[in-house]
């Protein structure tokens, strides 16, 4: 059984960082590509960055790259979204997802997603 379960959201002050992490069971991280999204509230859900499996190319919604990093630690089965200078606008529920052909922003593209972490950055 497929288990991605995401940790590390809380709040923030602007300017601040957090790393979010994805833990993956059931699901060989080593030859999967996986993907970060985000839904703040009333909006659609957002691509923010994914990485493929091989070999480990990443790719990142445009307005977000420079802040955020993709990573991956196979040995610990966990993919993490380093986040940094933290804005108000990146207030939201923050989703891993896997299964993807490819690395890919678009969520369609992903069968299975963790249940979400909350990220809250005050002003």
């Amino acid at each position: 059984q497929v288990q991605l379960v995401e940790s590390g959201g809380g709040l923030v002050q602007a300017g601040g960082s957090l790393r979010l992490s994805c833990a993956a069971s059931g699901f060989p991280l080593e030859s999967e590509n996986v993907g970060w999204f985000r839904q703040a509230p009333g909006k659609e859900r957002e691509g923010v960055a994914c990485i493929s499996y091989w070999p480990g190319l990443e790719d990142y919604a445009a307005h977000l790259k420079g802040r955020f990093t993709i990573s991956k630690d196979l040995s610990k089965k966990t993919v993490y979204l380093q986040m940094n200078d933290l804005k108000p606008e990146d207030t939201a529920v923050y989703y891993c997802a896997g299964g993807a052909l490819q690395c890919d922003l678009r969520g369609h593209a992903y069968q299975y997603w963790g249940q979400g972490t909350q990220v809250t950055v005050s002003s």
